[in-house]
């Protein structure tokens, strides 16, 4: 027999910004809204009018709809309804909520990456107020903070948080399951003009490409031209082992991460805060990173109490070759940019090729120099980059360079 009740969402003391739903079908009787709600008095009759719009939308005419809410907003009750819904019955249509003008950017492959902010796909309340912590990337999760039986109705909330939350610039990276649960997610994802998709567990660069694959066959199908970057997650030995193929499998790889939890499970051993475990796989994906021209992002540091440690596990990562870090509490953000942030030795060192080389483009010279030593175009970009880092943070002046004299011969 076809089930006629469905539940989606969350509810208790804890939850906030969420509801839990539950459907049942009628076969007559209309529609019956059941609503307990401490904002009743205020969004009481919005919240009705929703509900019945949508289950319209769906061709539902006889229902009842049980409904706690702890504050959830329309985009998160329209995406708990419509699991309900499609809990019950078959069908191919989506309710989509209006996609914000605040969302309309793209990002570029070489921006800063120095902090990322991992947020569970399937709890609003993290989400709401995410783009205010200013962080370079947020990330919603559809894998390991989403519990299995969750994931489906996750897909929808993360599909409506990409239209209606405001990133605040951030960049707009969704973290898929791993395997073909992963290649469907992107169908949920990929035309909400996602920025960047993380790809767990990542143990091949065929597997990079079936992803690749599949977002290209999305964007043919729905006439798309949005970019989508690709970030790989290193997890395991093997991918460790795989990591140069994977990092250059695709042009749409901006960057490479290592996941440390899973990697020292798979190695036996315990994750330590030396981190001498795991400084063979650290380094290997640094150097994989930089042979291959992209980005190597480190693991994220998993005790948020500890601001000391992450102050120190930041600047190793930083030495080491990394340029970034994921986290999972927006308290570890301002520790993470501080310290990939370039000290007075980078900004001075910085300052002087951008300059050498802006004297050179003065002088219609060819070739840069400072001193005797030959200064490569990419020594140039990699000097441009902590300048537009360090004036971004505020360490520097937009026109610094103007406060500076050419010397001339």
């Amino acid at each position: 027999m076809k089930n006629t009740i469905a539940i989606s969402g969350n509810s208790g003391p804890k939850v906030r910004s969420d509801c839990e739903i539950t459907l049942e079908l009628k076969t007559e009787g209309g529609i019956i809204i059941d609503l307990v709600s401490k904002v009743e008095a205020l969004f009481g009759e919005s919240i009705k009018s929703l509900i019945s719009e949508i289950l319209e939308f769906f061709g539902v005419k006889n229902a009842l709809v049980k409904i706690n809410d702890s504050g959830a907003l329309p985009f998160v009750i329209a995406a708990r309804l419509e699991s309900a819904v499609k809990q019950l019955i078959n069908t191919d249509l989506d309710y989509l909520p209006e996609f914000i003008k605040e969302n309309g950017y793209s990002t570029i492959r070489d921006r800063f990456r120095f902090s990322r902010l991992y947020l569970p796909g399937n709890t609003p309340g993290l989400m709401i107020n995410a783009g205010l912590h200013s962080a370079d990337g947020i990330i919603l999760d559809l894998e390991d903070s989403v519990a299995p039986e969750k994931k489906d109705e996750a897909r929808l909330l993360v599909r409506n948080a990409l239209r209606q939350i405001n990133f605040c610039g951030a960049e707009r990276m969704v973290r898929i399951n791993q395997g073909e649960r992963g290649l469907e997610d992107l169908h949920f994802v990929i035309p909400h003009n996602v920025n960047l998709i993380l790809i767990p567990k990542c143990e091949s660069a065929d597997y990079v490409k079936s992803v690749e694959n599949e977002i290209a066959v999305i964007k043919t199908k729905l006439n798309l031209n949005n970019q989508v970057f690709l970030m790989p997650i290193i997890e395991s030995a093997l991918g460790v082992e795989n990591s140069y193929e994977i990092a250059r499998s695709s042009g749409n790889v901006v960057a490479i991460a290592i996941g440390l939890e899973d990697y020292t499970a798979d190695l036996g051993v315990p994750r330590t805060a030396e981190g001498k475990e795991s400084l063979y796989a650290r380094t290997r994906l640094v150097v994989a990173a930089r042979a291959a021209g992209i980005q190597p992002i480190d693991s994220v540091f998993s005790d948020v109490g500890d601001m000391e440690a992450l102050k120190q596990n930041v600047l190793t990562s930083k030495a080491l070759g990394f340029e970034g870090m994921g986290c999972i509490h927006p308290r570890q953000i301002p520790v993470i940019r501080q310290g990939f942030a370039p000290d007075e030795t980078d900004m001075e060192k910085s300052k002087k090729i951008v300059l050498a080389f802006e004297t050179a483009k003065l002088k219609g010279l060819g070739v840069v120099a400072m001193g005797t030593k030959m200064i490569d175009p990419p020594v140039v970009a990699r000097a441009q980059k902590t300048i537009d880092f360090a004036v971004r943070l505020g360490l520097l002046s937009g026109n610094w360079i103007d406060d500076i004299p050419v010397k001339e011969n």
